[in-house]
């Protein structure tokens, strides 16, 4: 895993947390007054994908629209740090980039803030990024796509991606979002969640395991691709790959404290197993302990190949 070179692209935000304790309720509103004690900030988003991917060890590109302002700086000088290639961002002094800022006491979030607005590729810009990604993905071993819903994924930038990948049999993997509907076929694997899973077929979420094996099939058949991953939360996550049985990998957390960035540490760790040539079931299976592990941290986190060893020492 450690030794592929793989590229994200999605929508970028800057998280932000501000740490603090709460000692008296505010005579102004009945809210708590934080006292702050430290902040922190890391890439959001897209971005924690490959933050994700950079910190275990392995060979990672961001590609993405941010403003041209602090926060867009700021969030291209955090990915370097990072060791993550950052030249595939484009700064736009016609957006402003999304920031999150989570303001936590006591080891609980108060409140989160958001400062965002959507905004899609310019004809100008979606040029750009097509002529970087012409050149770079020959040169990968998998592609990631993460859309928050945020503007940047198109289906006009999908199709570029897929036929690339398709040309240079790059294997692409997608963390859909619903309010998107766009058509993926030729990608490697989607990952959605299950309340995604049904929103994407507009019908009721349900409990029941036959109602999401269901809904699985129905999504290969909509989407048109050989593997389909659906994370169940505390369930663990569905894989389906026919003509195969769904496979189950129940839930490897041991403790959940923040469910932040789950998601993206999923599809890095599954990206990049698969990527490696691992089966799609064993890549299951190490992106549920990967997500495991962070949901036991506090803010979006990511994993050591330490933390991965030992997990599979203590959970199997």
């Amino acid at each position: 895993m450690q030794r592929q070179r793989i590229m994200v692209i999605g929508d970028l935000m800057l998280d932000e947390y501000i740490w603090g304790k709460v000692s008296r309720i505010s005579p102004e509103a009945p809210v708590p007054v934080v006292h702050v004690t430290r902040e922190n900030s890391y890439p959001g988003g897209a971005a924690n994908v490959a933050r994700n991917l950079a910190e275990f060890g392995i060979t990672t590109s961001m590609f993405g629209l941010a403003g041209r302002d602090f926060n867009g700086h700021k969030l291209v000088k955090l990915l370097t740090a990072a060791r993550i290639d950052a030249q595939g961002i484009l700064l736009s002094g016609l957006f402003h980039t999304i920031v999150k800022t989570r303001i936590i006491a006591r080891n609980q979030q108060v409140v989160r803030v958001d400062r965002e607005e959507r905004n899609t590729l310019k004809a100008p810009e979606l040029r750009r990024l097509a002529s970087i990604l012409d050149k770079r993905i020959p040169q990968a071993s998998a592609v990631v796509i993460e859309d928050y819903g945020k503007g940047l994924i198109t289906q006009e930038l999908v199709d570029h991606v897929l036929r690339l990948a398709q040309l240079h049999k790059v294997i692409v993997t997608v963390d859909p979002n619903p309010a998107n509907p766009l058509v993926w076929r030729g990608a490697t694997l989607i990952k959605p969640n299950r309340q995604e899973a049904f929103a994407v077929l507009g019908v009721p979420y349900q409990e029941e395991h036959e109602a999401l094996e269901k809904a699985g099939e129905a999504l290969l058949e909509k989407w048109q691709v050989p593997y389909l991953l659906i994370t169940l939360g505390e369930d663990g996550m569905l894989l389906f790959h026919p003509p195969n049985r769904p496979y189950h990998s129940p839930t490897r957390a041991r403790e959940v404290y923040d469910v932040s960035g789950a998601g993206d540490t999923a599809i890095a760790f599954l990206t990049a197993a698969l990527a490696a040539g691992i089966s799609a079931e064993e890549a299951t299976e190490i992106a549920n302990h990967a997500a495991g592990i962070v949901v036991g941290k506090l803010g979006t986190a990511t994993v050591a190949e330490e933390e991965l060893i030992r997990s599979y020492a203590e959970n199997g």
